[in-house]
């Protein structure tokens, strides 16, 4: 026990406490080896006493007087005491508060008081036996208390020796000891409840069961999207998080070339499921009404073009804010119109890409008034099967090892699998309608799947994959309802004669040479079997058979798929609800084919095989220019959900290839057209786009050390992560309204622009010899000075008010897309080699000649306006992200003329400016460093002007406001690049990008006749300029 004493010392006076006692004197622990003090009148303890008749016959309550003075020895040891207490030591003074000594700590209420306190107080003379008990009762109770629990997490049978232990103790409780039974028995009671509620999925092999698979998948898609194809790609692809959707980036093994040889020889195919799906459903005139609104025939088709709105062919347009155009833009869109059926009741698909769909889909709502929603959509996982299902919900037979039954004996609910949009609010509205209109808008995502086949060969895979359904007049199953639809239609004679027609034509596919013979945005129906039925035995590599259907593919080629084959079955909610809930689950289908008697053989389900409704759109290509056309071309098949694995292995076992959203990107750059969102500068999700690419490339920078990265201020690179359209549209405005025209001259830069109330004196390059103290070379840099002398923040753009402008307008800029402008600009840019050329082709296109009358009203209406271009370079070079398309000086195309292997100028390094700022930031922060350790305040917070000033100042970046972009350099920037590449497809670097409409045109009126379309490329992190023909092709 606790302050058990060795030793104690009763004192013989009498005590003023009543019954004859003093006060109670707390027991002393008697240390061997150190003297115990004691007080006046006290013999100290280790002091030998003689034999007392008092002592001898102790009892309670009784007073013991000592029998002889042992005063001289008193003093003796309260001098000693006196003398070690007085001078307290380093230790006890570092160990305890001051004051206090070892015995006062360590001591709780009743314990001696020693150490500091005056030894002249008296002790007391005598205690009283009842009191001191009753005092240490409390320490007493503690102290069995502590004995009586256990202190371990071990089990009551391993506190005991090993010895004595036995196995059968674990779970027999009556082979304990009798005193331990009780314990163990709490214990047992204890540990069945956290069994209860501890999950019992731990190992692997509970982990990978079906139900708690399913299960497990169902909750990590609840933020991110899955398509059904997931799975298989998250074991091939680099997946990525992105739109909501977790998509396959790139696969994991190396596959650059062989995907542009499956483009090009073969297939390629790509899962576009994530595409949006928004179903327009009204009267035609109503519909045409208000979304004439957001188009313009100016940029190509209508909503109501006559050949798409029949239903035979898909189309594409740009959609903008209603009677915003060209302002304001909302993003490129396909639609879908279902083929009439007699009535004015019209079904329309317009299919957009995700970063889109908000936008989209918000005007939408906003033209029709659909304000209020139809029906709160409370979206139930969906089974791959009614077989599957009815397994999970039958309860098995106490023989089984496996009862789906819970606590109370119920059935337990299955966990379902998520077809479709697992991401859905159940309690959020995804159809809307209009009250005035009657239009209705639903959104359809996830539900319907879509899958693009890129290649040559694309259609060969369609027919060896897919064949049309048999035609059937009675059920399989009266007690079931699959195939019930495909019954009744199969009833009416013209549907029947109509699926055979379909089927004709999709066998002709097998005939053809490639896709791109077909008009563009062919749409053809089809009803198909259960591909997995003919799945082969091994891979194997599809081809056509041009023999086979030679005359009849003729006359495909110019009549074309009949408008009456564009009708689907799929159109129709009702049949694709049906279709999905019915599916034949793969556990079925292999037990059917294990009970073959030749194994291998054809799988024969007759009746019971599912029909799935699937429509084919025909995607041309590459349309534009003069070079590989209908390179690209293919189809996209659309299907019900749930299916998407079923005829996703199907097409793997044809011998295609995958590709992710690299491939994708890498297609939409062969054929030089824009990809969603990056090249879509002027709608919200391009802008949106841009500005998580500056995020990731600035992080990218920062993580390098300065002397591993390139030094932006000395290559003469304003922005390096982001293309600052709006302040090159606006700085080419004002050197046109500088000049008041296009006047020839051999100096790229103007000596004054002024833009809205604004003087910009553009920067004079003037290059400066320098001496490099390190290396003692003499280096050429090119220091941009003002007419003043100095740049002013006051007199340019800064980034941070262009991105505050961008947030306050929607954009300062826009696209030219106007398909007349477009090709006047491409025959104005078309190379030359002789004198009349360009006569005889501007003469062919029906364009005019390029004079101030004609272009001077292109710039007042488009003064701000970007321009889409490709580009070719002309001899070595890969072109990179964001590189600097310029204008070369009469100089270099000289050089050019005179030398054809002259690969271009080099720019001159420029002085960096701002590195005696960040020299002195880092100082700054060093003394305040230094002068926190000496002060030793870690609140020190430093002045907000000195962090404010020195926030954002990079070394090598260009950290101040931003100054004329178009002049900055020797070069005349243009514009700039938004991808570029080595080109596969042609066979050097290419790039894409924009263009000023007012630079380019300034820039061909001044060229040479034999010289236009020539530009300068300028990566980033590059000096060398290298020649590149600019083309437009629409």
């Amino acid at each position: 026990m606790r302050n058990q004493p060795a030793s104690v010392t009763l004192p013989a006076e009498p005590g003023p406490f009543a019954g004859g006692g003093g006060r109670a004197c707390p027991p002393q622990v008697r240390r061997p080896g150190v003297p115990v003090p004691s007080a006046p009148g006290v013999p100290a303890m280790g002091v030998p006493k003689a034999s007392s008749p008092a002592i001898d016959s102790f009892s309670p309550g009784a007073a013991i007087n000592p029998v002889r003075d042992v005063r001289s020895e008193q003093q003796h040891q309260q001098q000693k005491f006196s003398n070690q207490s007085a001078g307290p030591s380093y230790r006890k003074d570092q160990y305890f508060p001051k004051g206090q000594s070892r015995g006062e700590r360590n001591r709780g209420r009743g314990g001696w008081q020693g150490g500091c306190q005056s030894v002249s107080e008296e002790m007391p003379k005598y205690i009283t036996v009842s009191t001191f008990a009753q005092a240490r009762a409390a320490e007493i109770n503690a102290m069995l208390k502590a004995v009586s629990q256990k202190s371990s997490n071990s089990l009551v049978f391993q506190t005991l020796p090993r010895h004595m232990r036995r196995r059968a103790m674990s779970h027999n409780i009556k082979r304990l000891p009798r005193r331990l039974q009780e314990m163990a028995r709490k214990e047992a009671e204890k540990a069945v409840h956290q069994k209860k509620e501890q999950s019992k999925t731990k190992c692997r092999k509970a982990r990978r069961r079906h139900i708690n698979l399913v299960a497990e998948f169902n909750r990590r898609q609840r933020k991110n999207i899955w398509l059904e194809t997931h799975i298989w790609h998250a074991k091939r692809f680099h997946m990525v998080k992105k739109w909501g959707y977790c998509l396959g980036n790139s696969p994991t093994e190396k596959s650059y070339r062989a995907c542009y040889r499956a483009m090009t020889k073969h297939c390629l195919l790509q899962d576009l499921s994530y595409y949006c799906c928004l179903e327009l459903t009204g009267k035609e005139n109503e519909l045409l009404k208000q979304l004439g609104r957001i188009c313009s025939i100016d940029t190509g088709l209508t909503f109501q073009e006559a050949c798409c709105l029949s239903g035979r062919f898909e189309g594409s347009l740009n959609l903008y804010r209603a009677d915003r155009y060209p302002e304001e833009m909302l993003g490129p869109v396909t639609f879908i119109w279902r083929p009439r059926d007699g009535s004015e009741h019209r079904q329309l698909w317009i299919w957009v890409h995700p970063a889109l769909k908000q936008d989209i889909l918000r005007e939408l709502k906003a033209i029709f008034q659909c304000s209020e929603p139809e029906e709160i959509c409370i979206t139930e996982p969906v089974t791959t099967s009614i077989q599957e299902e009815k397994q999970m919900e039958v309860v098995m037979s106490p023989g089984n090892k496996r009862k789906k039954e819970d606590k109370e004996g119920e059935k337990v609910v299955p966990v379902k699998k998520i077809i479709g949009d697992g991401t859905r609010d159940p309690f959020q509205s995804y159809s809307w309608i209009s009250q005035t209109t009657g239009i209705g808008i639903s959104d359809r995502s996830m539900e319907i799947l879509r899958y693009r086949l890129i290649g040559p060969l694309s259609h060969s895979v369609l027919t060896e994959t897919l064949k049309a359904a048999s035609v059937q007049t009675e059920m399989a199953d009266s007690e079931t309802e699959l195939n019930n639809w495909w019954v009744e239609n199969c009833k009416d004679s013209e549907k029947v004669s109509l699926h055979q027609c379909q089927s004709a034509i999709f066998e002709l596919l097998e005939g053809m040479s490639s896709p791109s013979e077909m008009p563009p945005g062919t749409i053809l129906g089809l009803t198909v079997g259960d591909p997995r039925i003919n799945l082969p035995k091994k891979k194997t590599k599809a081809m056509p058979d041009f023999e086979k259907y030679q005359d009849k593919v003729r006359q495909l080629y110019l009549e074309g798929v009949p408008l009456d084959c564009a009708h689907s079955f799929i159109w129709d909610q009702d049949i694709c609800k049906n279709v999905t809930e019915n599916k034949i689950s793969e556990q079925d289908l292999n037990h059917m084919r294990a009970q073959l008697l030749v194994p291998g053989s054809h799988l024969d389900l007759g009746p019971c095989e599912s029909k799935i409704p699937i429509l084919l759109v025909q995607q041309p290509g590459k349309m534009a220019g003069e070079d590989r056309p209908g390179w690209g071309s293919g189809w996209d098949i659309y299907l019900p959900k749930g299916w998407g694995m079923a005829f996703w292995i199907p097409f793997i076992y044809q011998g295609v290839r995958v590709g992710g959203l690299q491939e994708a990107l890498k297609h939409s750059e062969y054929q030089r057209t824009p990809h969603i969102p990056n090249d879509f500068p002027d709608c919200q999700a391009g802008r949106q786009f841009a500005k998580e690419l500056e995020t990731s490339l600035l992080e990218q920078f920062k993580r390098r050390p300065p002397a591993k990265r390139a030094n932006y201020v000395k290559l003469g690179t304003l922005s390096p992560f982001i293309c600052p359209w709006g302040q090159l549209t606006k700085n080419w405005e004002g050197r046109m309204k500088a000049s008041g025209g296009f006047v020839h001259s051999s100096s790229p830069h103007p000596e004054c622009c002024t833009t809205e109330g604004h003087n910009y004196c553009d920067p004079k390059a003037e290059v400066v010899r320098e001496t490099s103290l390190e290396t003692g070379e003499v280096e050429e840099t090119m220091e941009i000075t003002s007419s003043e002398g100095a740049l002013k923040p006051e007199d340019v753009t800064s980034t941070h008010d262009l991105r505050e402008r961008d947030e306050t307008k929607t954009s300062d800029f826009i696209v030219l897309r106007s398909e007349k402008l477009l090709m006047q600009l491409s025959a104005w840019c078309y190379p030359t080699a002789g004198k009349d050329r360009r006569i005889r082709l501007i003469s062919r296109l029906g364009q005019k000649e390029m004079t101030e009358d004609v272009f001077l009203p292109i710039l007042m209406s488009y003064p701000r306006a970007l321009v889409w271009v490709n580009l070719s370079l002309l001899r070595k070079g890969n072109p990179e992200l964001h590189a600097m398309i310029c204008i070369p000086t009469e100089d270099d195309l000289l050089c050019l003329s005179k030398d054809k292997l002259f690969c271009g100028p080099q720019e001159p390094k420029h002085r960096d400016i701002f590195k005696d700022k960040v020299q002195r930031q880092k100082e700054e922060k060093k003394k305040k460093g230094g002068t926190k350790a000496l002060e030793g305040d870690p609140l020190s917070v430093p002045d907000k002007d000195t962090t404010e000033d020195h926030e954002d100042l990079i070394l090598g970046l260009w950290s101040d406001a931003l100054p004329d972009v178009t002049s900055h350099c020797s070069r005349t920037v243009l514009g700039y690049v938004t991808r570029g590449d080595f080109s596969l497809a042609a066979g050097c670097g290419e790039a894409l990008g924009f263009v000023s409409l007012t630079g380019l045109i300034y820039m061909l009126y001044n060229q040479p006749a034999d010289k236009k379309g020539l530009v300068l490329l300028r990566t980033p992190a590059s000096l060398q300029y290298r020649f590149a023909r600019l083309n437009i092709e629409v």
